[in-house]
C-alpha cells in the first residue's frame, strides 16, 4: 500500500522556508511545547476543530451533521474527540469551519505540489515539510521527499532536532536542507522550557554533520527564554565550533527567528488560552542592534524579519 501521512495545510509560494519560491506541507504532530509556537493546530496528533466565533451566522448545520456531538447549540464540546469527518466543514456557509488534520498519500499531495514546478525551475525552489514535528512521521516524509528527487525538485525539511536518531538517518540521504532548531545551548534551560534536555539535539545534529548534510541552524529567539547573552553567544559558539571540526562545510548558516504573535488567533479557534501574556517580541531597533551583534562573529548569521 502507498504510504500514507496526516497533514493539517498545504502552503504555496513560501519564500522564508528554505531557497527560493517553495510548497510547505505541514505534518501534524509534536513532541514538543513551545510556548511561542505559531502553528498549535500542529501540536496534537489528532484531528481538531478550529472555530472562528466571529464568521458563525448561528445557522446549526454543523449540529444536524456531526455524527459525535462534538457541535452544540451552545458552541463546542471539546471533550469529545473529532473523527475528521468533515462533515461539519462541508455543511458550514460561512467558513466559520475547519478541520484540522487530513490522511493524503505521497500521489495525492505530489499532485498538488507538481502545479508549481515551473515555479521551482526558475526561482531554485521547492518543497519543505513542516510542522508540527515531520521527523515523528519519517517514513511517509522519506516517500514523498524520494518522490520530490525523482522529480528534480529541491527538498527541506523543518526540524526541532528532538526526535529518534534513526529518524533523521532515514530522511538525510532525501533532504537537501535541514532547517535545524536550536531553541536552547543549555539542556537544563531547555529541560525547563520543553521538558526534555537537549542531549537528543545536539547528538542528532553532530550525525547530520557527519552526514555531510546541509544545514541551517534556526534560533528562535524569545525575550526572557532564551535571548540572554550567554544563551546566544552559547549556541553561536557551539555551532561555530562543530563546522570549524567537521571542516566539510555542512553548516551553511544560523537563521535568528524573532519572537511573532502571527500564530495567537488559532488558540482561540481551538479554544485554548495563549501561553504568553506579555509580547516578548523586539522593535527594529532592537533587531538593528541584533544585526550588528552578530556580525562580529565569523560565521554567517540572518535575522529574519517576516
Amino acid at each position: 500500500m502507498e504510504p500514507t501521512g496526516r497533514i493539517f495545510n498545504v502552503q504555496k509560494y513560501s519564500i522564508y522556508d528554505g531557497d527560493g519560491i517553495r510548497t510547505l506541507v505541514f505534518l501534524k504532530g509534536c513532541n514538543l511545547r513551545c510556548q511561542w509556537c505559531s502553528n498549535p493546530e500542529s501540536i496534537s496528533g489528532a484531528y481538531q476543530v478550529m472555530f472562528n466565533a466571529d464568521k458563525c451566522v448561528q445557522c446549526k448545520r454543523c449540529v444536524e451533521v456531526c455524527p459525535v456531538g462534538i457541535h452544540t447549540a451552545n458552541g463546542i464540546d471539546r471533550s469529545i474527540e473529532c473523527i475528521g469527518c468533515r462533515k461539519c466543514e462541508e455543511v458550514c456557509i460561512s467558513g466559520a469551519l475547519k478541520i484540522m488534520g487530513q490522511e493524503m498519500t505521497v500521489s495525492e499531495l505530489m499532485e498538488t505540489i507538481m502545479q508549481d514546478y515551473d515555479f521551482y525551475l526558475a526561482s531554485g525552489g521547492g518543497v519543505t515539510l513542516s510542522g508540527g514535528e515531520a521527523t515523528l512521521q519519517a517514513d511517509f516524509a522519506a516517500s514523498l521527499l524520494a518522490e520530490c528527487k525523482r522529480n528534480m525538485i529541491n527538498t527541506a525539511i523543518e526540524t526541532n532536532g528532538s526526535t529518534d536518531l534513526t529518524n533523521y538517518e532515514i530522511l538525510a540521504p532525501h533532504t537537501d536542507l535541514f532547517l535545524f532548531d536550536l531553541k536552547h545551548i543549555d539542556t537544563v534551560k531547555y529541560k525547563e522550557l520543553f521538558g526534555i534536555g537537549n542531549e537528543a539535539v545536539k547528538r542528532n545534529l553532530e550525525r547530520l554533520v557527519e552526514l555531510n548534510a546541509n544545514i541551517a541552524i534556526r534560533m528562535p529567539l524569545i525575550r526572557g527564554h532564551n535571548d540572554s547573552y550567554d544563551a546566544i553567544t552559547g549556541a553561536i559558539e557551539y555551532v561555530m565550533d562543530l563546522a570549524k571540526r567537521s571542516g566539510n562545510g555542512s553548516i551553511r548558516r544560523i537563521d535568528v527567528l524573532p519572537y511573532h504573535q502571527m500564530g495567537k488567533a488559532k488558540y482561540e479557534m481551538l479554544g485554548w488560552d495563549y501561553p504568553i501574556i506579555d509580547n516578548p517580541g523586539y522593535s527594529d531597533q532592537e533587531l538593528d542592534q541584533l544585526d550588528k551583534f552578530f556580525g562580529t562573529f565569523d560565521f554567517e548569521i540572518r535575522v529574519v524579519r517576516n
